[in-house]
Protein backbone atom coordinates (compact mmCIF):
# COMPACT_ATOMS: atom_id res chain seq x y z
CA UNK A 1 0.00 0.00 0.00
CA UNK A 2 2.74 2.04 0.60
CA UNK A 3 4.10 1.96 -2.87
CA UNK A 4 0.57 2.85 -4.19
CA UNK A 5 0.69 5.83 -1.91
CA UNK A 6 4.12 7.00 -3.06
CA UNK A 7 3.22 6.41 -6.85
CA UNK A 8 0.14 8.16 -6.59
CA UNK A 9 1.59 11.12 -4.66
CA UNK A 10 4.23 11.22 -7.37
CA UNK A 11 1.49 11.58 -10.23
CA UNK A 12 -0.44 13.92 -8.80
CA UNK A 13 3.21 16.07 -8.53
CA UNK A 14 3.63 15.44 -11.92
CA UNK A 15 -0.16 16.38 -13.19
CA UNK A 16 0.71 19.68 -11.09
CA UNK A 17 3.89 20.10 -13.05
CA UNK A 18 2.24 19.55 -16.77
CA UNK A 19 -1.03 21.93 -15.64
CA UNK A 20 1.75 24.67 -14.90
CA UNK A 21 3.32 24.36 -17.73
CA UNK A 22 0.31 24.77 -20.15
CA UNK A 23 -0.31 27.44 -18.21
CA UNK A 24 2.77 29.32 -18.09
CA UNK A 25 3.69 28.72 -21.78
CA UNK A 26 0.15 30.16 -23.13
CA UNK A 27 0.57 33.28 -20.81
CA UNK A 28 3.98 34.03 -20.72
CA UNK A 29 5.26 37.63 -21.89
CA UNK A 30 7.15 36.86 -24.90
CA UNK A 31 8.82 40.08 -26.05
CA UNK A 32 10.23 40.01 -22.19
CA UNK A 33 11.57 36.63 -22.65
CA UNK A 34 12.94 37.46 -25.98
CA UNK A 35 14.59 40.66 -24.62
CA UNK A 36 16.32 37.89 -21.96
CA UNK A 37 17.25 35.53 -25.12
CA UNK A 38 19.08 38.33 -26.44
CA UNK A 39 21.12 39.13 -23.39
CA UNK A 40 22.25 35.78 -23.93
CA UNK A 41 19.71 33.71 -21.14
CA UNK A 42 20.25 30.20 -22.42
CA UNK A 43 16.70 28.80 -20.86
CA UNK A 44 15.45 31.74 -22.38
CA UNK A 45 16.20 31.21 -25.73
CA UNK A 46 14.68 27.82 -25.18
CA UNK A 47 11.61 28.52 -23.91
CA UNK A 48 11.15 30.24 -26.89
CA UNK A 49 12.03 27.53 -28.84
CA UNK A 50 9.63 25.52 -27.71
CA UNK A 51 6.76 27.84 -28.15
CA UNK A 52 7.44 28.73 -31.32
CA UNK A 53 7.04 24.41 -31.90
CA UNK A 54 4.09 24.89 -29.67
CA UNK A 55 2.28 21.51 -31.12
CA UNK A 56 4.87 19.18 -30.39
CA UNK A 57 5.03 21.28 -26.86
CA UNK A 58 1.55 20.81 -26.02
CA UNK A 59 1.16 16.86 -27.19
CA UNK A 60 3.78 16.39 -24.77
CA UNK A 61 2.21 18.31 -21.96
CA UNK A 62 -1.32 16.49 -22.51
CA UNK A 63 0.17 12.98 -23.46
CA UNK A 64 2.08 13.65 -19.86
CA UNK A 65 -0.56 14.41 -18.09
CA UNK A 66 -3.05 12.01 -19.33
CA UNK A 67 -0.38 9.25 -18.39
CA UNK A 68 0.02 10.56 -14.82
CA UNK A 69 -3.69 11.28 -14.43
CA UNK A 70 -4.48 7.68 -15.57
CA UNK A 71 -1.86 6.08 -13.41
CA UNK A 72 -2.62 7.62 -10.29
CA UNK A 73 -6.62 6.84 -11.04
CA UNK A 74 -5.24 3.01 -11.53
CA UNK A 75 -3.25 3.02 -8.24
CA UNK A 76 -5.68 5.09 -6.15
CA UNK A 77 -8.43 1.93 -7.49
CA UNK A 78 -6.12 -0.69 -6.06
CA UNK A 79 -5.01 0.89 -2.46
CA UNK A 80 -8.82 1.09 -1.84
CA UNK A 81 -9.59 -1.87 -2.87
CA UNK A 82 -6.93 -3.43 -0.42
CA UNK A 83 -8.42 -1.34 2.04
CA UNK A 84 -12.12 -2.32 1.31
CA UNK A 85 -12.13 -5.43 0.40
CA UNK A 86 -14.62 -7.12 -0.32
CA UNK A 87 -16.35 -4.18 -1.22
CA UNK A 88 -15.43 -3.57 -4.77
CA UNK A 89 -17.83 -1.13 -5.86
CA UNK A 90 -17.27 0.96 -2.85
CA UNK A 91 -13.85 0.90 -3.55
CA UNK A 92 -14.14 2.14 -6.75
CA UNK A 93 -16.56 4.70 -6.25
CA UNK A 94 -13.98 6.14 -2.87
CA UNK A 95 -11.35 5.74 -4.61
CA UNK A 96 -12.99 8.08 -7.95
CA UNK A 97 -13.79 10.65 -5.75
CA UNK A 98 -10.89 10.97 -3.73
CA UNK A 99 -8.75 10.87 -6.65
CA UNK A 100 -10.82 13.35 -8.44
CA UNK A 101 -10.92 16.08 -5.74
CA UNK A 102 -6.92 15.24 -5.29
CA UNK A 103 -6.14 15.92 -8.60
CA UNK A 104 -8.36 19.10 -9.26
CA UNK A 105 -7.37 20.94 -6.26
CA UNK A 106 -3.81 20.05 -6.36
CA UNK A 107 -2.60 18.81 -9.82
CA UNK A 108 -5.08 21.39 -11.42
CA UNK A 109 -6.50 24.21 -10.36
CA UNK A 110 -3.45 25.33 -7.41
CA UNK A 111 -0.52 25.03 -10.36
CA UNK A 112 -2.28 26.83 -13.17
CA UNK A 113 -2.96 29.75 -10.58
CA UNK A 114 0.42 29.70 -9.32
CA UNK A 115 1.45 29.65 -13.00
CA UNK A 116 -0.44 32.23 -14.08
CA UNK A 117 0.98 34.78 -11.33
CA UNK A 118 4.54 34.04 -12.21
CA UNK A 119 4.59 32.97 -16.16
CA UNK A 120 7.79 33.88 -16.65
CA UNK A 121 9.68 32.44 -14.09
CA UNK A 122 7.94 28.95 -14.63
CA UNK A 123 8.54 28.67 -17.94
CA UNK A 124 12.00 29.22 -17.41
CA UNK A 125 12.20 26.76 -14.58
CA UNK A 126 9.80 24.11 -16.73
CA UNK A 127 11.71 24.76 -20.21
CA UNK A 128 14.68 22.09 -19.91
CA UNK A 129 12.75 19.82 -17.83
CA UNK A 130 10.19 19.82 -20.59
CA UNK A 131 12.40 19.39 -23.15
CA UNK A 132 13.28 16.47 -21.24
CA UNK A 133 10.06 14.98 -21.50
CA UNK A 134 9.61 16.26 -25.09
CA UNK A 135 12.45 13.84 -26.09
CA UNK A 136 11.36 10.94 -24.35
CA UNK A 137 7.86 11.24 -25.95
CA UNK A 138 8.77 11.82 -28.96
CA UNK A 139 7.70 8.74 -30.93
CA UNK A 140 4.35 9.20 -29.50
CA UNK A 141 4.14 12.66 -30.76
CA UNK A 142 5.75 11.98 -34.16
CA UNK A 143 1.90 10.12 -34.07
CA UNK A 144 0.01 12.83 -32.59
CA UNK A 145 0.84 15.84 -34.79
CA UNK A 146 0.53 13.72 -37.99
CA UNK A 147 -2.56 13.37 -36.66
CA UNK A 148 -3.06 17.22 -35.69
CA UNK A 149 -1.61 17.97 -39.20
CA UNK A 150 -4.41 15.46 -40.97
CA UNK A 151 -7.08 17.46 -38.95
CA UNK A 152 -6.03 20.91 -39.84
CA UNK A 153 -6.36 20.01 -43.88
CA UNK A 154 -9.25 18.51 -43.24
CA UNK A 155 -10.90 21.29 -40.98
CA UNK A 156 -8.83 24.08 -42.76
CA UNK A 157 -9.69 27.27 -41.65
CA UNK A 158 -10.44 30.08 -44.59
CA UNK A 159 -10.37 32.91 -42.16
CA UNK A 160 -7.42 34.86 -42.18
CA UNK A 161 -5.34 34.29 -38.77
CA UNK A 162 -3.13 37.67 -38.51
CA UNK A 163 -3.69 40.14 -35.94
CA UNK A 164 -6.43 42.65 -36.97
CA UNK A 165 -6.29 46.69 -35.96
CA UNK A 166 -9.44 46.16 -34.00
CA UNK A 167 -7.53 43.16 -31.91
CA UNK A 168 -3.85 45.33 -32.12
CA UNK A 169 -5.86 48.02 -30.27
CA UNK A 170 -7.55 45.92 -27.61
CA UNK A 171 -4.08 44.53 -26.77
CA UNK A 172 -3.26 48.16 -25.83
CA UNK A 173 -6.02 49.29 -23.81
CA UNK A 174 -5.48 45.84 -22.19
CA UNK A 175 -2.00 46.61 -21.29
CA UNK A 176 -3.10 50.50 -20.41
CA UNK A 177 -5.91 48.76 -18.01
CA UNK A 178 -3.09 46.80 -15.87
CA UNK A 179 -1.24 49.28 -15.74
CA UNK A 180 1.81 48.06 -17.73
CA UNK A 181 1.43 51.45 -19.84
CA UNK A 182 0.79 54.83 -19.33
CA UNK A 183 -2.30 56.69 -21.08
CA UNK A 184 -0.09 59.16 -22.81
CA UNK A 185 2.28 55.86 -24.35
CA UNK A 186 -1.19 54.13 -24.82
CA UNK A 187 -2.56 57.46 -26.91
CA UNK A 188 0.41 57.09 -28.85
CA UNK A 189 0.74 53.95 -29.63
CA UNK A 190 -2.99 53.45 -30.79
CA UNK A 191 -2.48 56.90 -32.50
CA UNK A 192 0.13 55.04 -34.59
CA UNK A 193 -1.53 52.10 -35.45
CA UNK A 194 -4.56 54.09 -37.05
CA UNK A 195 -2.44 56.40 -38.81
CA UNK A 196 -2.56 54.18 -41.98
CA UNK A 197 -6.23 54.77 -42.50
CA UNK A 198 -5.84 58.59 -42.79
CA UNK A 199 -6.23 61.16 -45.41
CA UNK A 200 -5.43 63.93 -46.38
CA UNK A 201 -8.96 65.02 -46.27
CA UNK A 202 -9.14 64.27 -43.05
CA UNK A 203 -6.09 66.58 -41.52
CA UNK A 204 -5.71 69.35 -44.12
CA UNK A 205 -5.91 73.25 -43.26
CA UNK A 206 -9.23 74.09 -45.51
CA UNK A 207 -8.56 77.59 -48.53
CA UNK A 208 -10.24 79.42 -46.22
CA UNK A 209 -7.25 79.50 -43.25
CA UNK A 210 -4.61 79.68 -45.88
CA UNK A 211 -2.15 82.58 -45.64
CA UNK A 212 -0.85 83.02 -49.45
CA UNK A 213 1.41 85.55 -50.83
CA UNK A 214 0.99 86.92 -54.63
CA UNK A 215 4.05 86.37 -56.79
CA UNK A 216 4.35 89.91 -57.35
CA UNK A 217 4.14 90.92 -53.82
CA UNK A 218 6.25 93.51 -52.61
CA UNK A 219 9.27 93.09 -49.46
CA UNK A 220 7.07 95.13 -47.21
CA UNK A 221 4.13 93.41 -47.71
CA UNK A 222 5.88 89.87 -47.45
CA UNK A 223 7.75 91.18 -44.19
CA UNK A 224 4.36 92.38 -42.99
CA UNK A 225 2.31 88.72 -43.57
CA UNK A 226 5.23 86.77 -42.40
CA UNK A 227 5.37 89.12 -39.05
CA UNK A 228 1.62 88.84 -38.29
CA UNK A 229 0.96 85.26 -39.21
CA UNK A 230 4.50 84.04 -37.52
CA UNK A 231 4.33 81.26 -40.13
CA UNK A 232 7.93 80.37 -41.23
CA UNK A 233 6.30 78.96 -44.63
CA UNK A 234 3.62 80.55 -46.94
CA UNK A 235 2.41 79.22 -50.28
CA UNK A 236 2.62 81.88 -53.11
CA UNK A 237 0.25 82.06 -56.28
CA UNK A 238 0.26 83.38 -59.80
CA UNK A 239 -3.28 85.51 -60.51
CA UNK A 240 -5.52 83.59 -57.75
CA UNK A 241 -5.11 81.27 -54.95
CA UNK A 242 -5.97 78.39 -57.31
CA UNK A 243 -2.76 78.37 -59.23
CA UNK A 244 -0.34 78.02 -56.27
CA UNK A 245 3.26 78.12 -57.90
CA UNK A 246 5.67 77.55 -55.30
CA UNK A 247 6.35 78.01 -51.45
CA UNK A 248 8.37 81.08 -49.58
CA UNK A 249 10.72 80.12 -46.91
CA UNK A 250 11.16 82.59 -44.04
CA UNK A 251 14.69 82.24 -43.97
CA UNK A 252 15.00 82.22 -47.68
CA UNK A 253 13.39 85.41 -47.93
CA UNK A 254 15.52 87.40 -45.37
CA UNK A 255 18.86 85.90 -46.40
CA UNK A 256 18.41 86.65 -50.07
CA UNK A 257 15.42 88.78 -51.43
CA UNK A 258 14.79 91.15 -48.52
CA UNK A 259 18.55 92.14 -48.68
CA UNK A 260 19.18 92.25 -52.34
CA UNK A 261 16.37 93.16 -55.26
CA UNK A 262 15.69 89.64 -56.09
CA UNK A 263 12.14 88.58 -57.29
CA UNK A 264 10.06 86.10 -55.21
CA UNK A 265 9.67 83.24 -58.25
CA UNK A 266 13.56 83.02 -57.90
CA UNK A 267 14.09 81.53 -54.43
CA UNK A 268 10.23 80.06 -53.88
CA UNK A 269 10.92 75.93 -53.59
CA UNK A 270 8.66 73.90 -56.11
CA UNK A 271 5.04 72.55 -54.60
CA UNK A 272 3.89 69.31 -54.77
CA UNK A 273 -0.12 68.87 -55.46
CA UNK A 274 -1.90 66.10 -54.01
CA UNK A 275 -5.70 64.57 -53.63
CA UNK A 276 -8.28 64.43 -50.62
CA UNK A 277 -8.25 60.74 -51.32
CA UNK A 278 -4.48 60.55 -50.79
CA UNK A 279 -3.13 58.24 -48.16
CA UNK A 280 -1.69 60.02 -45.21
CA UNK A 281 1.45 57.50 -44.89
CA UNK A 282 2.22 57.94 -48.56
CA UNK A 283 2.16 61.27 -48.38
CA UNK A 284 4.70 61.60 -45.37
CA UNK A 285 7.30 59.67 -47.35
CA UNK A 286 6.89 61.62 -50.82
CA UNK A 287 7.29 64.87 -48.51
CA UNK A 288 11.00 63.45 -46.98
CA UNK A 289 11.90 62.35 -50.41
CA UNK A 290 11.26 65.14 -52.11
CA UNK A 291 13.04 67.21 -48.69
CA UNK A 292 9.40 69.59 -48.34
CA UNK A 293 7.61 70.32 -45.66
CA UNK A 294 4.31 71.46 -47.34
CA UNK A 295 2.20 70.18 -50.29
CA UNK A 296 -1.02 71.41 -51.71
CA UNK A 297 -4.67 70.05 -51.71
CA UNK A 298 -6.67 70.16 -54.78
CA UNK A 299 -10.53 69.24 -54.92
CA UNK A 300 -12.29 66.89 -57.71
CA UNK A 301 -12.42 70.04 -59.87
CA UNK A 302 -8.24 71.41 -59.70
CA UNK A 303 -8.99 73.76 -57.62
CA UNK A 304 -7.12 74.75 -54.15
CA UNK A 305 -9.33 73.11 -51.45
CA UNK A 306 -6.19 73.77 -48.70
CA UNK A 307 -2.82 72.76 -47.61
CA UNK A 308 -1.18 70.03 -45.59
CA UNK A 309 2.11 70.28 -43.76
CA UNK A 310 4.70 67.67 -42.31
CA UNK A 311 3.40 69.33 -38.89
CA UNK A 312 0.03 68.53 -39.71
CA UNK A 313 0.99 64.81 -40.46
CA UNK A 314 3.30 64.61 -37.31
CA UNK A 315 0.39 65.89 -34.90
CA UNK A 316 -1.97 62.95 -35.93
CA UNK A 317 0.54 60.65 -34.04
CA UNK A 318 1.97 62.95 -31.25
CA UNK A 319 -0.72 65.45 -30.63
CA UNK A 320 -0.75 69.06 -31.39
CA UNK A 321 2.36 70.69 -31.71
CA UNK A 322 2.82 74.62 -30.63
CA UNK A 323 5.46 76.59 -31.04
CA UNK A 324 6.54 80.14 -29.39
CA UNK A 325 3.82 82.03 -32.24
CA UNK A 326 0.96 79.92 -32.43
CA UNK A 327 -2.27 80.81 -30.12
CA UNK A 328 -3.26 77.66 -27.99
CA UNK A 329 -6.59 76.62 -28.59
CA UNK A 330 -8.54 73.99 -27.06
CA UNK A 331 -10.85 73.00 -29.24
CA UNK A 332 -12.90 70.59 -27.17
CA UNK A 333 -13.54 72.45 -23.71
CA UNK A 334 -15.65 71.32 -20.76
CA UNK A 335 -17.86 73.73 -18.87
CA UNK A 336 -19.59 71.51 -16.68
CA UNK A 337 -20.69 67.79 -16.25
CA UNK A 338 -20.74 66.24 -20.07
CA UNK A 339 -20.95 69.55 -21.22
CA UNK A 340 -18.40 71.60 -23.63
CA UNK A 341 -17.89 74.30 -26.10
CA UNK A 342 -16.81 72.63 -28.98
CA UNK A 343 -14.57 74.47 -31.80
CA UNK A 344 -16.54 74.37 -35.29
CA UNK A 345 -12.65 73.39 -36.93
CA UNK A 346 -12.49 70.27 -34.18
CA UNK A 347 -12.23 67.03 -35.48
CA UNK A 348 -15.62 65.28 -35.48
CA UNK A 349 -13.90 61.93 -34.56
CA UNK A 350 -12.37 63.68 -31.56
CA UNK A 351 -15.64 65.19 -30.20
CA UNK A 352 -17.20 61.05 -31.10
CA UNK A 353 -14.15 59.88 -29.10
CA UNK A 354 -14.89 62.02 -26.15
CA UNK A 355 -18.48 60.97 -25.71
CA UNK A 356 -17.54 57.66 -26.61
CA UNK A 357 -19.78 57.59 -29.42
CA UNK A 358 -19.41 54.88 -32.82
CA UNK A 359 -20.72 56.79 -35.61
CA UNK A 360 -20.06 57.64 -39.02
CA UNK A 361 -20.78 61.08 -40.77
CA UNK A 362 -19.84 62.70 -44.09
CA UNK A 363 -18.08 65.71 -42.59
CA UNK A 364 -14.77 66.01 -41.23
CA UNK A 365 -15.44 69.04 -38.82
CA UNK A 366 -17.61 69.68 -36.00
CA UNK A 367 -18.73 72.62 -37.87
CA UNK A 368 -19.44 70.34 -40.84
CA UNK A 369 -21.90 68.20 -38.84
CA UNK A 370 -23.76 71.26 -37.88
CA UNK A 371 -24.07 72.11 -41.43
CA UNK A 372 -24.93 68.62 -42.20
CA UNK A 373 -27.51 68.14 -39.85
CA UNK A 374 -29.50 71.51 -40.02
CA UNK A 375 -29.17 71.29 -43.85
CA UNK A 376 -28.40 74.75 -44.15
CA UNK A 377 -25.62 77.70 -43.19
CA UNK A 378 -26.12 77.57 -39.47
CA UNK A 379 -26.79 81.04 -37.76
CA UNK A 380 -26.26 81.45 -33.90
CA UNK A 381 -29.15 79.71 -31.63
CA UNK A 382 -30.00 77.35 -34.16
CA UNK A 383 -29.90 74.22 -32.46
CA UNK A 384 -30.35 69.86 -33.00
CA UNK A 385 -29.98 66.48 -31.49
CA UNK A 386 -28.45 63.92 -32.65
CA UNK A 387 -26.67 60.63 -31.26
CA UNK A 388 -27.78 61.54 -28.17
CA UNK A 389 -26.15 64.80 -27.29
CA UNK A 390 -27.97 68.01 -27.57
CA UNK A 391 -25.69 71.07 -29.87
CA UNK A 392 -26.55 74.78 -30.00
CA UNK A 393 -24.54 76.99 -32.37
CA UNK A 394 -23.19 80.05 -29.96
CA UNK A 395 -20.39 81.99 -32.49
CA UNK A 396 -20.31 82.46 -36.55
CA UNK A 397 -17.68 83.79 -38.21
CA UNK A 398 -19.78 85.35 -41.45
CA UNK A 399 -20.85 81.70 -43.05
CA UNK A 400 -18.61 79.46 -40.78
CA UNK A 401 -19.32 77.87 -37.60
CA UNK A 402 -16.61 78.93 -34.95
CA UNK A 403 -18.25 77.36 -31.85
CA UNK A 404 -20.73 75.42 -30.43
CA UNK A 405 -22.41 74.31 -27.09
CA UNK A 406 -22.38 70.41 -26.70
CA UNK A 407 -24.73 68.40 -24.02
CA UNK A 408 -24.90 64.60 -23.48
CA UNK A 409 -28.19 64.14 -22.97
CA UNK A 410 -28.24 60.42 -23.16
CA UNK A 411 -28.28 60.01 -18.61
CA UNK A 412 -30.70 62.41 -18.66
CA UNK A 413 -32.72 60.19 -20.98
CA UNK A 414 -31.82 57.05 -18.95
CA UNK A 415 -32.70 59.07 -15.95
CA UNK A 416 -36.10 59.87 -16.73
CA UNK A 417 -37.13 56.61 -18.18
CA UNK A 418 -36.02 55.46 -14.86
CA UNK A 419 -38.53 58.47 -12.89
CA UNK A 420 -41.30 56.87 -15.31
CA UNK A 421 -40.76 53.81 -14.37
CA UNK A 422 -40.46 54.23 -10.95
CA UNK A 423 -43.75 56.57 -10.71
CA UNK A 424 -45.51 54.08 -12.52
CA UNK A 425 -44.52 51.50 -9.91
CA UNK A 426 -45.47 54.05 -7.06
CA UNK A 427 -49.01 53.92 -8.97
CA UNK A 428 -49.37 50.39 -8.94
CA UNK A 429 -48.41 49.65 -5.37
CA UNK A 430 -51.15 52.29 -4.45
Amino acid sequence: MVTHIIIIVVCVFLSAYFSATETAFSTFNRIRVKNMAEKGDKKAALVLKLSDNYDSLISTILLGNNIVNILASAMGTLLFTKLLSGNADLAATVSTAALTVTILVFGEISPKTIAKNSPETFVLFSAPIINMFRIILYPFNLIFNGWQRLLSKIFKNADDQGITEEELISIIEEAEEDGDIDKEESDLIKSAIEFGDLEVGDIFTPRIDITALPVGASKEKVAKVFAESGYSRLPVYEESIDNIVGILYYKDFYTVAYKANVPLHEIIKPVIYVATTQPVNELMKELQEKQLHMAVVTDEFGSTAGIVTLEDILEEIVGEIWDEHDEIVEEIKSVGDMEYIVSGRANIENLFSEFDIDAEIDSVTVGGWAMEALGKIPEVGDSFEEFGLAVEVTEMDGRRVESLHVMDKRNEDTTGEDDDESEAEESDDK
